[in-house]
């Protein structure tokens, strides 16, 4: 029986005019089963949040062993990196290559244009920045940098 029936058929042991006990026995009986009930689920929400928080435990033990792998994973593509010196390498099981690629060094943002900020809030246009130079156009405090990033198949 559902907690809400329970309370029902304890309501109709009960004559609503007169408060009279219609039947003592069943009213007993449905009594300790409502305090059954609400125990049960009052353990259930318990056991329910102790479930969650071992879940959250988990999750955060699985976000830290992402995170530690991923550094590791990054540490090892620079190491590589280094070791490879720009030299593309392969294998049969994997390739490595390097492509060049421009991006804008800031080095004074208060030297920058306004016509480069981008607005709510201000924010330097690096994009903006990045075609004027490539386009060979000095813009006052940035300059263009060259990098080599690195792809592992």
């Amino acid at each position: 029986m559902k907690l809400y029936e329970i309370n029902e058929a304890i309501e109709a042991c009960v004559d609503k005019e007169t408060g009279e006990i219609l039947d003592e026995a069943a009213l007993d009986a449905l009594t300790l089963e409502r305090e059954e009930k609400i125990r049960n689920i009052a353990a259930w929400i318990v056991n329910l949040k102790a479930d969650a928080e071992a879940y959250k435990k988990r999750a955060d033990d699985f976000t830290a062993r992402k995170k530690a792998a991923e550094n590791k994973a990054e540490s090892l593509e620079k190491y590589l990196s280094r070791q490879l010196a720009g030299k593309p390498w392969k294998d049969v099981d994997f390739s490595v290559s390097f492509r060049t690629s421009k991006a804008t060094d800031i080095l004074d943002e208060s030297l920058i244009p306004v016509d480069y900020l981008k607005q709510q809030p201000a924010k330097i246009d690096r994009d903006a920045i990045l075609r004027t130079l490539k386009m060979g156009v000095a813009v006052p405090g940035a300059r263009l940098i060259e990098r080599q990033s690195m792809t592992v198949k």
